[in-house]
């Protein structure tokens, strides 16, 4: 049985010399027992980190080996998906120590972003994250048009 989760919100946490953040205690509470709390960590397809509680890394998991090992693209894709993934826990300070091959994606930066979103955790630094949103708040209405349609609810053609 996979655990539901509702993930949202916003957290700034710092890289510490070791290479530790904290996760925030509202996010803990979200999560669920502490003593089971288990993710694996990967590079994501962004400028980001994604983190995924285990259950959820287990059904995303399944999905992506189900693509074919003889095909070129399919085994192109797992390499990039599965590219840094690491099993993380955190420390009774409720700490997670990124492995040194993420920790270089931080790039030296101590300032990170936690963007929780449905089921899984995406960790920015800081300044990919404002770069991610400014240009994302271009034209925020054009955006949601082309998603979602006009006011009478049409969905607009692509």
């Amino acid at each position: 049985m996979v655990l539901e989760y509702n993930l949202i919100g916003e957290y700034d946490v710092s890289l510490d010399s070791k290479g530790r953040f904290r996760i925030p205690g509202a996010l803990l509470k979200k999560l669920g027992d502490r003593d089971e709390l288990e993710f694996v960590v990967n590079q994501g397809f962004d400028k980001c980190l994604t983190m995924y509680p285990r259950p959820v890394w287990n059904e995303v998991k399944k999905e992506v080996d189900e693509l074919s090992d003889l095909s070129p693209r399919h085994k192109t894709f797992k390499r990039i998906f599965y590219r840094g993934a690491n099993e993380v826990t955190p420390d009774s300070a409720d700490r997670i120590l990124l492995p040194k091959r993420l920790q270089a994606y931080a790039e030296g930066e101590k300032s990170l972003i936690l963007c929780a979103r449905n089921d899984r955790i995406e960790i920015w630094t800081e300044a990919a994250y404002d770069e991610l949103l400014q240009e994302a708040l271009e034209d925020p209405a054009a955006l949601a048009e082309e998603l979602f349609g006009d006011s009478k609810g049409k969905k607009v053609e692509d």
